[in-house]
């Protein structure tokens, strides 16, 4: 079956399923899998419909925003996302995916076959690329071959996550910090595992708030503000870590000596960070209890955005 004009040729029913392969399937048998992200509604269901023929679990979204909510309460192991999107486009939605599941393998689908798209595609972070108008069976095959290698590299981390000298137990929701348990809020916890997940790399305020609160509070609230600099006392005892605002850029938890990456950051836009941003935590005048929270006492969160939990 092929697909024209983002919509399958007659015959497409009888060819549902066409490589005729055993469905794959997670760790604890349940059916892998794959998110589908178009505008289109039409072939967005169409290719919905052939990767359930072909045994897989699969959740259909029409918009960027709509995608990044599925990625966080579907958990896909693979995205099939168009590039071509009248809310955000697929470049960006991806950059924001990377963020919460760095790991998740994404196929971008779009209507684009210019040489330079392609390069762009793949240079975001897309692990392959499919342009329109295609065979379903070469669809299905590609997708396949990245969940396999999705799955490949969850195996090795498992349920426990280790960055410089933490670490976190993502079962247990759990945090060691050079061999002794730190108490973390669970929404700390999902902030520092976003953090150490995309260690070395800059991550956008926008980012942190759709990743950790799934919504973009806007410029107006310091919500991501305060969790970092409750965060940074927490690890001041690091001898290894440093957490760190990139100043009109965002924020990146740096082991060591290592070397930032700030291009996948982006143009921020309106999601700068003033001058008030809090340092880096570790050695160095002013380092420590410096910023927003200078005085040592808890921030309050300001903005239309929930105040962080108690038992920090």
């Amino acid at each position: 079956m092929t697909m024209t004009n983002g919509l399958p040729q007659d015959g497409a029913a009888s060819d549902a399923g066409p490589l005729g392969l055993p469905p794959l399937v997670r760790a604890d048998g349940s059916p892998a899998r794959a998110l589908v992200v178009d505008d289109e509604q039409a072939l967005a269901g169409a290719v919905g419909g052939s990767l359930r023929a072909d045994g897989w679990q699969v959740r259909v979204e029409h918009r960027g925003r709509s995608a990044l909510i599925a990625v966080r309460e579907f958990q896909p192991d693979v995205v099939v996302l168009d590039i071509m999107m009248p809310d955000i486009d697929g470049l960006e939605t991806l950059d924001r995916i990377r963020a919460i599941r760095p790991e998740i393998r994404v196929l971008f689908l779009t209507a684009l076959d210019g040489h330079d798209d392609r390069i762009a595609g793949l240079r975001a972070g897309g692990d392959d690329y499919l342009t329109k108008p295609f065979a379903i069976a070469e669809l299905q095959a590609r997708v396949r071959v990245l969940a396999r290698t999705a799955a490949a590299i969850a195996r090795p981390s498992a349920s426990v996550l280790r960055v410089g000298d933490i670490v976190l137990d993502k079962a247990e929701t759990s945090a060691e910090l050079a061999g002794r348990p730190i108490e973390l809020t669970p929404t700390e916890f999902e902030l520092l595992l976003l953090l150490a997940n995309n260690a070395g790399r800059v991550l956008r305020r926008s980012q942190i708030l759709e990743a950790v609160w799934g919504y973009d509070y806007g410029a107006e609230s310091n919500l991501v503000e305060v969790y970092v600099s409750s965060l940074r006392r927490k690890l001041a005892p690091s001898t290894a870590l440093s957490l760190e605002t990139v100043r009109l850029v965002g924020y990146v938890l740096r082991v060591g000596d290592q070397a930032v990456d700030e291009s996948a950051a982006g143009d921020v836009g309106g999601d700068g960070l003033g001058a008030g941003d809090p340092g880096a935590v570790g050695p160095g005048p002013g380092a420590v209890g410096t910023g927003t929270d200078g005085s040592g006492a808890e921030a309050r969160a300001t903005g239309a955005s929930p105040a962080p939990e108690g038992g920090s």
